[in-house]
């Protein structure tokens, strides 16, 4: 349909006035709303990958996702209404020590752009904060974030309580300027993302494993 096709095109040009027009007249043409949803997300899965390929910045990711939050809105009802909930449900936060929250916002912005449901824990996180909320959203992954090298003694330790708390088949992500892939693979968590795209497709095909 070539209005979703428009309705894709203008979520990654970070049209907001366009994608609320685009969204709300396929609403009013009955267009069911999983097709909606599923275009929004393709904009946003282009944004990511555009990102990955230093196309386009942050500024334009921040852009796109404000276009995608407007589109959500008006579309919300009509997900809720046709029984669509989120693919995942995912917990986020920077580590206790840690109060850096650009990373973090960024993978959860594309996360939601997704359709992730995103619990955002904030910074300055403890072990027992990251376990609750899992435990109270029934959460499939939760991502833990790092800015300081000072804190990544914290991560290992959090990644290690969260994995000793029984939380059955939840997979565990982390990410930061310090952390590589090896250190990710050192403390035992499920996986790594360098960036916030990334950590999308990260998260998608862990949980499809």
């Amino acid at each position: 349909m070539a209005e979703l096709q428009e309705l894709t095109q203008v979520i990654i040009k970070g049209n907001r006035a366009e994608a609320k027009r685009l969204t709300q007249a396929a609403i009013d043409a009955q267009v069911p709303a999983r097709q909606v949803l599923d275009a929004l997300v393709a904009g946003m899965d282009e944004v990511g990958r555009r990102f990955q390929r230093n196309e386009v910045f942050v500024p334009e990711m921040l852009i796109a996702s404000r276009a995608m939050k407007e589109a959500m809105a008006l579309l919300e009802p009509m997900l809720v209404k046709a029984g669509i909930k989120p693919e995942y449900i995912a917990v986020i936060g920077a580590v206790q020590g840690d109060l850096h929250d650009i990373g973090k916002n960024l993978v959860a912005m594309m996360w939601r752009g997704a359709n992730f449901q995103v619990v955002d824990l904030g910074t300055n996180v403890p072990a027992e904060k990251f376990i609750a909320a899992v435990k109270e959203h029934r959460a499939q992954v939760v991502g833990l974030s790092s800015l300081l090298t000072t804190t990544m003694p914290a991560m290992q330790a959090k990644v290690k309580a969260i994995k000793d708390a029984g939380l059955g088949s939840l997979k565990v992500v982390v990410g930061g300027a310090p952390i590589t892939q090896d250190f990710a693979k050192e403390i035992g968590a499920d996986g790594f993302s360098p960036d916030a795209a990334g950590a999308v497709d990260l998260v998608r095909k862990l949980l499809a494993a």
